[in-house]
């Protein structure tokens, strides 16, 4: 699945396999890179930087959800498209500087195909104009690949594009075809310096490796030191601190190994099977300081007497036997051990199977690939067969001769009913606690800080992973600042010993963060937890935070309590996210398993993994879950949620937060509890008051009262407010608070007339265009954000705005006007 496979090209291979044996770049680091955030391919480049406060970002997504706050967003396209023109559907347009960090799509149960063309316009030139299947299917070749690019098969329903793509003037996305459920992430900029516009030119070879390797390998690739393995048994109702480290640095990975867990049994997975005659064949990587490798093979074991030959290097090194047939359902693995004289010193291996006599056939699903370094076994390759992971057998060079068949099988593993009981209880009830300079900042169960709540699923993801083999390892890559000293914490309140655990830490000594720390300039690492039942007709929340920050993503454990017909009708809850008071939420998604970039509730329980989003379980009527239950979790690497003041990261259950169910999460976020953007004026356009105190004039007005309701969670609450829409220039005074380093405008108003657009200036100074493509004549009011440049407000107690409607463009509408002073 990951990254062995990129041996057809050189460079990649050299960047991979480099980093499969450990060699390091540097420790993580604070840098003074823009506060706008990674830029283009920096995104996956500097993934040592995650820590680093955002403040001149402000992430938002165009998407399709329904402007009626029900349930129609995108069945037959009613709100995907922001206009249309004679190239198709515009399903995300913005005037100024910014990025697209992620696009998301489904229709057809994840084909792209009557979609058509998409074309992508960034300051005014054309980078992509191509079928969009094409596209997600990698047809196009680097940098449009897998992972950075997926289809249907790969996301169980989705097709997403990762590539991220920075425009210093203008964006432009439009879909030939009404594209029905979509969403386009991206982020805005107050200004254009260090925005380079997206090359497509660019292959970014070393970005598609490192992402290839996710869930295998650290994508940050520092060095780091490791603290003293912590090995011993935790009581129940007991903890144990694990380690300690002590002065300026970062904790850079944790990995700990529970042996008495075992794998949860229900698992879904596509494969084929060869024939008389046929062979299958793949390279995977391995670690070049090994002293032996252990393939794994998941084969069904319903087909009896399978005999396979297993050559490696052209070396013939075991047989795959499955031995007599097994009618019952069941998972069987196999592992064969490859001798350390046909793999020491080397970072790959050809694999190849050959048929050699079955009942049948010769089937395969899956192989793990382990490198014994030192005495342990590292996970260093997964080689995912069938026809759900295209992407993957490309990367991995998979072929295979005489294909008798190939599809999905859900089946179980023969594992007893108390150890599952038993198992879930651990990962639920054994809470990782970390603190950094003597505050927790860390706190959450074992099975979700790795990616997994409802039991042990094979879990990878870019930022963790859970190996489920029997000396497995749970892995954390994030990255954890700390001044002074930072603890690790198991508290057992399962209700069972946690005996036989290890405990790595991996920390990396920097002096440089006790004052980034101090400064603000980057913020402490999160894992915060959320649990219980929901309310009807009230959100789930993720996470409700004051101070600034970074919200990366979460991972999420549904418990559906719809006993029959739609067990899964929680799935049709929408994400929605609030920024720094905004009344307007800046990302309105369509569709839980939308938001964890599937589609068709994971094509009906598919279970998928990919670097940034997936779905590793669901589970049905047993295993510990009553009715429906399922575990995704979803990393905003790019489009990573900036607040300078508050957050609150919601997702709905149902249609309308009518459907029942137990949630838990734990979301991963970097923050400072001292907010940096103060609200330091407000502007009331219905009081004349308020107008002459703020000295307000305008050409071309009317003024009258809208009674309407807000998108999202308030989408019920009426509203009632003058309003005034303008055709000619506006000017105010509004005022800023000291030491400003920025400052954002927020505008309340009638978005009724889509397309809204002014030149806005400061002191007499262009800073660039307000356009507001958005409209919703059902839920009225909307509250937007434009984005002031420090160079127009530094050192200034108040600056005077001029707003030109622009000609052509609907009547300039507000009710109110604030500012928001950003400081620090």
């Amino acid at each position: 699945m990951r990254f062995g496979s990129l041996l057809a090209s050189t460079v990649i291979s050299a960047l991979v396999l480099s980093s499969v044996s450990g060699a390091a770049q540097a420790a993580p680091r604070v840098t003074s890179a823009t506060d706008k955030g990674p830029i283009g391919w920096q995104v996956y480049r500097q993934m040592d930087q995650l820590a680093a406060m955002r403040p001149g970002a402000m992430s938002r997504q165009f998407s399709s959800f329904d402007r009626a706050g029900g349930n129609d967003d995108g069945f037959v396209g009613t709100y995907s498209c922001l206009r249309k023109t004679a190239t198709g559907c515009v399903i995300a347009e913005r005037t100024g500087a910014g990025q697209i960090d992620s696009m998301w799509f489904t229709r057809d149960f994840g084909s792209m195909v009557n979609n058509g063309r998409i074309k992508i316009e960034l300051d005014g030139r054309v980078v992509l104009d191509n079928l969009l299947q094409e596209v997600v299917d990698g047809k196009l070749g680097a940098p449009w690949v897998w992972p950075l690019v997926g289809n249907g098969e790969d996301t169980s329903g989705g097709a997403v594009v990762k590539v991220p793509m920075p425009y210093r003037e203008s964006m432009r996305v439009t879909v030939q075809a009404n594209p029905l459920f979509h969403h386009v992430s991206y982020r805005d900029f107050a200004d254009a310096d260090g925005v380079q516009t997206f090359d497509p030119a660019d292959k970014a070879l070393d970005v598609v490796a490192k992402l290839r390797g996710y869930g295998i390998r650290d994508p940050k690739g520092v060095s780091a030191t490791k603290a003293p393995v912590a090995t011993g048994s935790v009581a129940a109702g007991k903890s144990r601190n694990v380690a300690a480290l002590a002065g300026s640095g970062w904790l850079t990975q944790l990995r700990v190994k529970v042996p008495q867990i075992v794998a949860s049994p229900r698992v879904g997975d596509d494969g084929r099977a060869f024939a008389v005659g046929g062979s299958t064949t793949f390279k995977v990587a391995i670690d070049p300081a090994n002293t032996g490798v252990r393939i794994t093979r998941r084969y069904d074991p319903q087909v009896g007497n399978q005999r396979a030959r297993l050559v490696v290097d052209g070396t013939q090194v075991g047989f795959w036997e499955s031995g007599p047939r097994v009618p019952t359902g069941e998972w069987r693995d196999q592992s064969i051990l490859v001798p350390p004289a046909l793999t020491a010193g080397k970072s790959a291996l050809t694999v190849l199977n050959e048929y050699i006599s079955s009942d049948l056939d010769v089937n395969e699903f899956h192989y793990n690939v382990h490198s014994n370094v030192l005495g342990d076994w590292r996970r260093t390759d997964v080689m995912d067969v069938g026809p759900n992971h295209p992407g993957e057998e490309q990367a991995h060079g998979y072929t295979i001769k005489g294909l008798n068949w190939q599809g999905y099988r859900v089946f179980r593993y023969p594992v007893a009913p108390a150890e599952v009981a038993k198992s879930d209880a651990l990962l639920s009830g054994v809470r990782v606690v970390i603190a950094f300079d003597g505050k927790t900042g860390v706190d959450a169960p074992l099975g979700e800080f790795f990616g997994s709540g409802l039991g042990e699923y094979d879990t990878m993801t870019l930022m963790s992973s859970i190996d489920t083999s029997p000396d497995g390892w749970y892995t954390s890559w994030w990255p954890m600042p700390y001044a002074h000293n930072a603890t690790v914490t198991l508290i057992n309140q399962s209700g069972i010993e946690l005996g036989d655990v290890t405990v790595e830490t991996d920390h990396a000594t920097d002096p440089s963060v006790a004052a980034a720390l101090q400064s603000g300039k980057i913020g402490y690492f999160r894992a915060t937890k959320q649990a219980g039942n929901t309310v009807p007709g009230q959100d789930f929340t993720f996470l409700q935070a004051s101070g600034r920050g970074v919200y990366y993503g979460v991972t999420h454990s549904m418990r559906g309590a719809i006993p029959n017909g739609n067990m899964r009708l929680y799935l049709e809850g929408d994400e929605r996210v609030y920024v720094d008071g905004a009344a307007t939420p800046t990302i309105y998604g369509t569709g839980t398993e939308d938001f964890y970039e599937s589609g068709w509730y994971f094509r009906d329980g598919i279970t998928y993994t990919m670097p940034l989003a997936g779905n590793p379980a669901w589970e049905l009527n047993g295993d510990g879950c009553q009715h429906d239950c399922t575990g995704a979790y979803r990393l905003m690497i790019g489009e990573a949620v900036s607040f300078s003041s508050n957050l609150r990261f919601d997702i709905q259950h149902g249609p309308v937060n009518d459907a029942p169910a137990n949630y838990s999460s734990t979301s991963y976020w970097y923050g400072q509890s001292r907010p940096s953007l103060t609200e330091s004026d407000v502007l009331d356009v219905a009081d004349d008051a308020s107008r002459a105190a703020h000295g307000y004039q305008s050409t071309g007005e009317t003024r009258r009262t809208l009674q309407s309701t807000f998108e999202g969670k308030d989408d019920k609450v009426n509203v009632s407010d003058g309003v005034a829409a303008t055709t000619g220039p506006i000017t105010f005074t509004l005022k800023l608070a000291p030491g400003s380093t920025g400052a954002r405008l927020l505008r309340m108003n009638d978005q009724s007339e889509a397309f809204q657009q002014a030149s806005v200036f400061v002191d007499g100074t262009a800073v660039g265009t307000w356009s507001q493509p958005l409209g919703n004549t059902s839920s009225r009011w909307l509250e937007d954000t434009f984005e002031l440049p420090e160079s127009a407000v530094a050192g200034k107690n108040s600056v005077t705005i001029r707003l030109e409607p622009q000609t052509g463009a609907p009547a300039w509408s507000a009710a109110r006007y604030r500012m928001q002073t950003k400081t620090g």
